[in-house]
């Protein structure tokens, strides 16, 4: 009982005399860790203005960081009551150290290709990244269902990451029939991709012949806008297609067939004047 009052006494006098300072350097060391954070994200935000590289910037901002925990650490323990001296020594020992690894190795460290906010497809999952950690990342589909995919995974997957580059090409693709005016159906197909605001200037507009098919001739659209626009705009630009088609008197192909029938027992010769439609099977039958 009495060695248990000594040591109670011994603990006493050990907080009366070191207690200020342990909580001097306890605040100091926090509010220094807040203060590292916040000066190395504004450092990243401003050299993401003026250095196109993420690596670049990432290892500058790193090497930052490290240097400044090593200050505020120093500060703690010295406030505490640590000597200075060695404890400068192994701070900027293991500085040194970890910024040689960041600059030799890094390079060579496998990175994931995206970042928080990029809408990518991994897999067959499309979304919006929301986080990533050293284990998983974790992805929002549109359609609001989240998934956490191991990274593992993704490194072994082909991802394609949509914010890679600021546009992305619209594809609309319609058929129709061979006895419409071409040239007419490539006008109007063009004039309303041109007249759309959302779509880019350059590269134009431009309209192809796909394919002669079976049941019809294919018209290719193709054009330019932002990513943050493409799902809207390619899908207001198919109903759009679809009105202007219609007030056109365009008419779109549809699987048929056709069959003539002759009464004669004996097939016309085909003339020059003959509307033939290769995407219909032509039956002859014969009485």
């Amino acid at each position: 009982m009495e060695n248990q009052f000594v040591k109670m006494q011994n603990i006493n006098a050990i907080v009366q005399t070191h207690g200020p300072k342990l909580i001097i350097g306890l605040v100091i060391l926090i509010l220094g860790i807040l203060l590292t954070k916040w000066i190395v994200k504004f450092l990243k935000n401003m050299l993401g203005k003026f250095i196109e590289k993420d690596s670049t910037v990432s290892i500058i901002c790193n090497s930052t960081g490290i240097i400044l925990l090593a200050f505020v650490i120093t500060a703690s323990g010295v406030e505490i009551g640590a000597k200075p001296g060695p404890m400068i020594s192994f701070l900027m020992i293991v500085c040194l150290v970890a910024i040689g690894i960041i600059i030799i190795f890094r390079p060579l460290m496998p990175t994931l290709p995206f970042k928080v906010g990029n809408t990518v497809k991994a897999g067959n999952i499309l979304g919006r990244i929301e986080s990533t950690t050293i284990l998983n990342t974790q992805l929002k589909t549109f359609d609001g269902k989240t998934f956490f995919v191991p990274n593992r995974q993704i490194l072994n997957e082909v991802v394609i990451n949509y914010h890679f580059t600021e546009t992305r090409r619209v594809k609309i693709n319609v058929c129709i029939r061979y006895d419409q005016d071409l040239m007419k159906a490539k006008q109007v197909f063009e004039a309303l991709m041109t007249e759309d605001s959302r779509v880019l200037r350059k590269p134009p507009p431009v309209v192809f012949v796909l394919n002669l098919s079976p049941m019809g001739v294919e018209l290719g659209g193709r054009c330019w806008v932002k990513n943050r626009s493409f799902w809207v705009t390619k899908c207001e630009l198919l109903e759009k297609t679809k009105f202007r088609f219609d007030s056109a008197g365009i008419l779109f192909a549809y699987p048929q067939l056709d069959i003539h029938h002759y009464n004669n027992g004996s097939l016309p010769q085909m003339t020059s004047n003959d509307v033939y439609h290769p995407h219909s099977d032509a039956k002859a039958v014969e009485e």
